[in-house]
């Protein structure tokens, strides 16, 4: 079912579609984030990419709780959007050899899977109260904090130590 189609006809359908995105998305960056902790050089980083994946799984469990809040089967639907900004920050980072600008370049690259989430968990909390479902919007609201904590974190540590290394 695409984004943009007839098989979405009501708020709740697209509150549920939405929520299969996000559902998928979580489950790809968790299985990319080893990949970019192995790549980080600075230990912070490093160490809060560890941080991000329990957290990523943390807020796996938290979608599953929703879904069944919610009376739907839980699984996902392919994203585009996720897959190309993981796409893109691997080939990035393939293509970086400077190990201090690699990490500059991780970060930016987390930020965009950051910022995605955000929007995806802002909506989708903005729906779920439309729909009368403030436990199912409490629930994601957990999970948007943490999103957002962590573009904080990332950020403070671009602009702090890790691009002016890479500088």
């Amino acid at each position: 079912m695409g984004f943009f189609t007839k098989d979405i006809k009501t708020l709740n359908d697209l509150f549920v579609h939405t929520l299969q995105d996000i559902y998928y998305a979580e489950q790809q960056i968790a299985k990319n984030l080893p990949d970019m902790i192995e790549k980080a050089t600075d230990q912070t980083l490093k160490n809060g990419f560890e941080t991000h994946l329990s957290e990523t799984k943390d807020q796996i469990t938290r979608l599953e709780k929703v879904f069944q809040m919610h009376g739907v089967e839980a699984k996902g639907v392919d994203c585009p959007a996720i897959d190309g900004i993981l796409k893109e920050a691997s080939d990035v980072a393939g293509d970086v050899d400077d190990k201090q600008v690699l990490d500059a370049a991780l970060i930016a690259a987390a930020q965009a899977v950051e910022h995605y989430e955000i929007t995806r968990y802002g909506t989708l909390i903005a729906w779920a109260k439309k729909l009368g479902r403030d436990d199912c919007a409490s629930v994601l609201q957990q999970n948007l904090d943490e999103e957002k904590a962590t573009d904080q974190k990332l950020n403070k540590l671009a602009l702090s130590d890790v691009n002016q290394k890479a500088a």
